[in-house]
């Protein structure tokens, strides 16, 4: 690293916990005090990814960090991202792109290669930040205190002791025994990692501050670690955290339109969902079998990592018979990257991509037949819709997105029924049905788009003689940026920042020369 930006780190006592967020609250608290600002996770395990401006997959929650950030977001925040393809196996994202699939045990023990592929990648990555930023906001992941992977780190303690950042370890005060996460934590971690925390974060209080003081002071005789925030939960400001679905079931007032949303085993990007949760007058609920389905008034099928499994799990279990007796009766279906893909007539598998069965037949509502690539498209696009009704008529309308999938579909020549089109390139993308009522894309971020998600709700509140939702609409864009400021304001308000300035000025210095002012663990 040819200069020397601060470092500051959040690790926590376990998943989800809250890093996540209290990082990316942390982003925008310093970026708003003038400082140039970037996020970074050196590896990360989720199934929810966005894609940069070239075509790099990164974890959403990174996305999310530098949207807080308030700076462009690069494949160096999150170079290495994996992605589960089944209970022990993964695709290795390295720097963006698709490295290889790999189990658990080649990533931690079999494949010491790929372990030092990896940690150079990390190097890098902070190096080429180091470049462009004052300060660069790490997260860890999961715990850093499993003393079976301590060898195989390079996400938590490792990155700490390589960039000397001072480390603060977050909690979730709401599931009990918090206390004991913090100082069990500590014992295990050797002392020379030990003396990178700094201090605790207590997050999702409840209840009245005052009654916890005897707790912070039994904390920091104990450990000689300051508690530095005690942040209340507060559901209406918490962000979305790492592949944590936001809700099971979600009504905005009075539930005029049931959504049901189909929840595959290897759900992917259900982030896509979320603006929806803006529109007045919805339901919107997981479904899981078919006595949850029910009769809807729209099915969506999101995205999966799995497609070919997550499809057969569909069958297996009644829904796809189900859904295309829906379908049948005139209920609206609409799928999204590997839903799009679910809906055609075939989906061939010739390289063992994602699934060892070669070829499955799919829901056959769509006219599209998909083929499996080991190239992975990832990119950002816009289009315009096809002009086919009810839901894409305005042939003037641009819609923003991504993809990210290594399944091609393709409709018959004859057949020429598309979602969108391009008009400079005359790329068409995805499918709609005869009826119009049935349609797929690959394209994530689609309910993003404030108009077309309102005609989409104006459409199916239309079909069972519903008034049109009048304006104004909701923009996305603007609610989620409301959303960031309110949740670092919030924050900010519960922090110490002035303990924590300090901390990251005498910490930093020299990559860590205050390392002395640890007190060790179990202090008499």
């Amino acid at each position: 690293m040819n200069k020397k930006p601060k470092f500051l780190m959040i690790q926590g006592t376990g998943s989800h916990v809250g890093k996540s967020v209290i990082t990316a609250a942390l982003c925008r608290i310093f970026a708003n005090k003038g400082l140039r600002v970037a996020p970074f996770k050196a590896q990360n395990m989720a199934l929810n990814s966005y894609v940069t401006v070239d075509g790099c997959e990164v974890g959403r929650s990174t996305a999310l960090q530098a949207k807080a950030a308030r700076t462009a977001l690069r494949v160096e925040m999150n170079p290495i991202l994996l992605k589960p393809t089944a209970d022990k196996n993964a695709q290795l994202i390295l720097n963006g792109k698709p490295y290889a699939d790999v189990t658990a045990f080649e990533q931690f023990h079999e494949n010491k290669s790929l372990r030092a592929l990896k940690w150079d990648a990390v190097r890098e990555a902070l190096s080429a930040l180091a470049e462009d930023y004052d300060l660069i906001v790490i997260e860890g992941a999961g715990s850093p205190a499993e003393v079976n992977l301590r060898e195989f780190d390079i996400v938590n303690m490792a990155v700490a002791r390589h960039t000397g950042a001072p480390v603060l370890l977050v909690t979730d005060i709401d599931k009990g025994g918090s206390l004991a996460s913090l100082v069990g934590t500590l014992a295990l971690l050797p002392e020379e990692e030990r003396a990178h925390v700094q201090g605790f974060i207590f997050n999702k209080f409840r209840g009245d501050p005052r009654l916890f003081d005897a707790a912070i002071a039994f904390m920091t005789n104990k450990t000689g670690c300051a508690t530095l925030g005690l942040v209340p939960f507060d559901a209406k400001l918490n962000l979305m955290e790492e592949d944590a679905l936001r809700w099971e079931s979600h009504v905005n007032g009075e539930p005029d339109i049931d959504i049901a949303i189909i929840a595959h085993p290897y759900l992917s990007n259900f982030t896509d969902l979320d603006p929806l949760t803006l529109e007045p007058g919805l339901m919107l609920r997981f479904v899981r079998s078919v006595a949850q389905l029910g009769q809807p008034d729209v099915v969506i099928l999101p995205g999966s990592k799995n497609t070919m499994g997550d499809l057969q799990q569909l069958k297996d279990s009644g829904l796809a018979s189900r859904i295309q007796n829906l379908a049948k009766t005139g209920v609206p279906i609409v799928g999204i990257c590997g839903g799009y893909q679910m809906l055609g007539q075939q989906l061939f598998d010739p390289d063992k991509v994602e699934s060892s069965q070669g070829v499955l037949e799919g829901l056959t509502l769509l006219d599209i037949v998909t083929e499996f690539q080991k190239e992975k498209i990832t990119r950002q696009v816009k289009l315009h819709l096809s002009g086919q009704p009810p839901f894409f008529e305005d042939a003037d309308e641009v819609v923003a997105g991504y993809e990210i999938h290594c399944g091609v579909s393709r409709c018959p020549a004859t057949i020429n029924n598309p979602a969108f089109f391009n008009p400079l390139s005359q790329e068409e993308e995805g499918c709609v049905s005869d009826d119009g009522l049935i349609f797929g894309t690959a394209l994530h971020g689609l309910f993003e788009n404030d108009l077309f998600r309102r005609r989409f709700v104006n459409v199916l509140r239309k079909r069972k003689g519903l008034l049109p939702l009048p304006n104004p609409i909701i923009s996305f864009r603007e609610r989620e940026e409301e959303q960031i400021e309110g949740w670092a304001t919030f924050v900010a308000a519960h922090l110490d920042l002035e303990k924590l300035e300090m901390i990251m000025d005498d910490f930093n210095e020299g990559f860590g020369a205050a390392r002395g002012h640890f007190a060790p663990i179990f202090v008499s």
